[in-house]
């Protein structure tokens, strides 16, 4: 999927305009985990306020997970298992943790070892599949096909993103960073 991101703001008389059109903030590839795409668009750390600064706040982003009050705003591929499997890679769960770890901080840290995929992060998430299928699974293997314009709103939930199907799935992302209660 080809992506653009387009940043608005405002000139020194108030005015709307165009500041930045053109590649997302980061984009983040895995040689581990093949097929496997995040393009980061924007981040705030804490409460945003309006206009802003200026200035591409994703390069400096410690964090894929936002805190209290932050956000994040990502699309995701998912590629479909086969295409793992086509590709004849090695998707060693050592490497690919690693590389996972070094490449998405804050977000690799939620992963569940002993259960590949799980995680909850302290965000509330408005997920929304753009294309393609995948399988969102909760505790005790309840699960729910999403396709095509299906909206997911995930409240601090520990879940997991399968795909078996035979297409990837891209997926849009907003993080709101939240507090655990």
């Amino acid at each position: 999927m080809e992506v653009r991101r387009i940043v608005t703001g405002h000139d020194e008389q108030g005015r709307a305009v165009f500041v930045d059109v053109g590649e997302p903030g980061r984009t983040v590839t895995f040689e581990a985990l093949p097929g496997v795409v995040f393009h980061e668009f924007w981040s705030t750390d804490d409460v945003p306020s309006v206009p802003h600064a200026g200035g591409d706040p994703v390069p400096a982003m410690g964090s894929f997970v936002p805190g209290p009050g932050g956000s994040r705003v990502r699309f995701v591929r998912m590629p479909a298992d086969r295409e793992l499997e086509e590709r004849g890679e090695d998707v060693a769960l050592a490497r690919a943790s690693e590389e996972y770890a070094r490449k998405v901080p804050g977000l690799a840290e939620t992963m569940e070892e002993d259960d590949p995929g799980m995680h909850a992060t302290d965000t509330i998430d408005y997920g929304i599949v753009l294309s393609g299928r995948t399988i969102l699974e909760l505790d005790e293997g309840a699960t729910e096909e999403l396709g095509p314009g299906d909206v997911v709103i995930q409240t601090g939930t520990r879940h997991a993103w399968r795909n078996p199907f035979d297409e990837p799935c891209w997926m849009a992302f907003v993080m709101i960073g939240a507090t655990r209660a």
